[in-house]
């Protein structure tokens, strides 16, 4: 069992490694890049024309659903969004994963709420792990020269 234990933490730092790689001298995005679990986030924020502003001064909070998260949506959900007419769409799905200023793990509390960019509420759930809706926190607190990143393993999608 103490085996089993230790090799999953190795395992996990070696993967989390390229995470923190340069401790947080990166933006948002570079930290994003460097991960590799972040493709199709960094392609949709592309598509989407928010490079530059995520690579602002910030302060940020991002809620970054990984490539697995993309890839549970349904089939051909992630290609009609990059589309260049549903590029309102997707930046508004893109934003409601970012909250204004640097909000840490800490920072949380149970059934707190949070206005995101695109103008819609997030709320945390603290009763199994950390949830930011119906999504579960599985990293917390990457921290960026201009915010945090958590990691999600779903699409949180606005209501509306």
């Amino acid at each position: 069992m103490l085996r089993r234990t230790f090799m999953a933490v190795a395992a996990a730092a070696t993967f989390a490694t390229p995470v923190f790689a340069g401790g947080h001298s990166k933006d948002i995005v570079d930290t994003a890049v460097g991960a590799g679990t972040f493709n199709t986030l960094v392609a949709a924020v592309t598509a989407a024309g928010l490079v530059d502003t995520l690579k602002g001064e910030g302060p940020f909070t991002v809620f970054a659903p990984t490539d697995d998260a993309f890839s549970a949506l349904p089939e051909g959900t992630v290609e009609s969004l990059l589309l260049p007419e549903n590029k309102d769409q997707l930046v508004a799905i893109l934003t409601y994963h970012v909250v204004p200023g640097k909000v840490m793990s800490t920072d949380l509390t149970d059934g707190m709420t949070a206005a995101t960019v695109q103008g819609g509420m997030i709320t945390i759930d603290l009763d199994n792990g950390v949830m930011v809706n119906d999504a579960n926190v599985t990293t917390a607190d990457i921290e960026a020269e201009n915010g945090v990143i958590h990691v999600i393993d779903k699409v949180i999608l606005p209501e509306g």
